[in-house]
């Protein structure tokens, strides 16, 4: 064989798709699973661990929200540390802590030592998450990343969905009192297996990872004060704390002494924590962030509200609430894989009909709520939720794909990390929103029904402005494709 010949077989193997890439895959949408259920899961479980902790309503608020609040502070940073130092020893370190933290938060035997577990085990998902879209965009190209991001997709979605569900069926197997323990210490098994997976499939440090293994420091301390600002006082709204407020006022200073930090650093040729030119120079990915983070905002509170009226205004228990909410999650499943492939080919357009599909669905939803205080059947109620959720499934994935579609994979995990604390801050305000929303209507009109109209209503106001900025992004890049 010549040596012209042996290079270029040997360029082909270079190029070749890693041939388990599939499976790698498998495993890490396992753990992202994992890590974004516990996001929801919880919900259902406020009473129960009342009763099982003889604990305050403010104390248990703390469980939901420090897991969140911990996870956001994270993302950009553990993004960074996967693209510096490789995926699979960050997953590892992510996914131990994980593990234990679960267990701690399971036999936890008082409210302060399991808000400190739920802590940790946010830091951890901080750390985890990004790292599978770091994988997807060094693992797959084209249509295929399309599909992997589809894939993804599907696990954002459907673990917001079904987490209700889970949780419901888990204090019911084993009690009011002890149930919401498993909700925690399921984790632990789970993990061990996916320690192994990760260990034998995930690829360490490979070329496409940065030489560059410093952690900008500074950095991560003003982008860590900038999201602590903005996600400390929404969180602190659903415990009735106001006086976090004031810190509102540091997001501004914080943020504006980050940009010009890593701008300072991207100037002196160091590693930036996230290079902020992405912004300005990658196509689709500023709006991808806006897109996302205004999603989330009027997406992921619908399933508080929806939770709390079915629980709180019709009697139901937790289990038959999460049931209720199940077409959600079906018609994301069903959406996310065929918007993941077809999102090669139609671009952001996809967004902008999957935005308007999902808001035809909770304004039908909020037309039958009326009919709720009398008998209201099942089916009634679940083909609204289902629609929304074919809607909702069919804007996640995409909008990954298109965000990321011309990040380099060197800086995939910190891009994908951006993109997820802006889902995570849509989230936290979201949610606030929405059940002060409800919350204020129930006071005012007493009615359960009404108060649910009025947080439908804003959550279609927020998805608008999703919509409108997915249509301002076709528009400004019509062309926009992958691979």
């Amino acid at each position: 064989m010549s040596q012209e010949t042996e290079e270029r077989a040997e360029t082909t193997r270079d190029d070749a798709p890693d041939p388990r890439r599939w499976r790698i895959l498998g495993v890490t949408l396992v753990v992202g699973f994992m890590v974004l259920l516990d996001v929801t899961i919880v919900n259902v479980a406020i009473p129960s661990i009342r009763t099982g902790l003889d604990t305050s309503a403010g104390g248990v608020q703390w469980v939901v929200s420090g897991y969140a609040l911990a996870l956001g502070l994270m993302l950009v940073i553990g993004g960074r540390l996967g693209d510096a130092h490789g995926r699979r020893a960050i997953m590892l370190l992510g996914l131990g802590g994980f593990v234990v933290a679960s267990a701690a938060a399971g036999f936890a035997p008082n409210i302060g030592v399991l808000v400190a577990a739920r802590l940790v085990q946010g830091f951890a998902a901080g750390i985890l998450t990004p790292q599978s879209s770091g994988l997807i965009q060094s693992l797959f190209q084209g249509r295929e990343r399309g599909t992997a991001f589809g894939l993804f997709g599907f696990t954002v979605s459907v673990s917001s969905a079904v987490g209700p569900v889970l949780g419901g069926l888990l204090i019911a197997a084993f009690g009011e009192e002890s149930g919401w323990r498993w909700i925690f210490l399921v984790n632990v098994p789970i993990g061990l297996v996916l320690l192994v997976g990760i260990a034998r499939l995930v690829p360490g440090r490979t070329d496409d990872t940065t030489g560059d293994t410093h952690l900008d420091l500074p950095g991560a301390a003003l982008l860590g004060v900038t999201v602590l600002a903005l996600l400390y006082p929404i969180v602190s709204l659903e415990s009735g704390s106001r006086w976090p407020l004031l810190l509102l006022a540091l997001v501004p200073l914080a943020g504006t002494a980050f940009v010009r930090h890593e701008r300072r650093v991207v100037r002196d040729g160091g590693a930036p924590l996230l290079d902020l030119g992405l912004l300005r120079e990658t196509p689709g990915y500023a709006s991808g962030i806006v897109i996302g983070s205004l999603y989330f905002t009027g997406f992921t509170g619908i399933f508080l509200v929806l939770s709390v009226f079915l629980q709180d205004g019709l009697g139901f228990t937790p289990l038959h609430a999460g049931l209720l909410l199940t077409p959600f999650a079906v018609g994301s499943a069903v959406a996310s894989p065929l918007a993941g492939r077809a999102v090669s080919r139609v671009g952001r357009p996809l967004t902008v009909v999957a935005l308007a599909v999902m808001m035809v669905g909770l304004v039908a939803l909020a037309a039958v709520v009326p009919a709720a205080d009398r008998d209201l059947p099942w089916w009634l109620l679940a083909l609204p939720l289902l629609v929304a959720g074919l809607g909702g499934g069919a804007v996640v994935s995409p909008n990954i794909t298109l965000s990321l579609a011309e990040v380099p994979p060197s800086m995939g995990g910190a891009a994908g990390g951006a993109l997820q604390t802006g889902q995570r801050i849509g989230a936290a305000i979201g949610a606030a929103v929405l059940m002060t929303t409800y919350q204020v209507a129930v006071g005012r009109t007493e009615d359960p029904s009404t108060a649910l109209r009025w947080a439908l209503g804003a959550s279609v106001v927020l998805l608008l402005t999703a919509w409108a900025a997915a249509v301002w992004s076709w528009r400004r890049e019509p062309d926009a494709r992958v691979g």
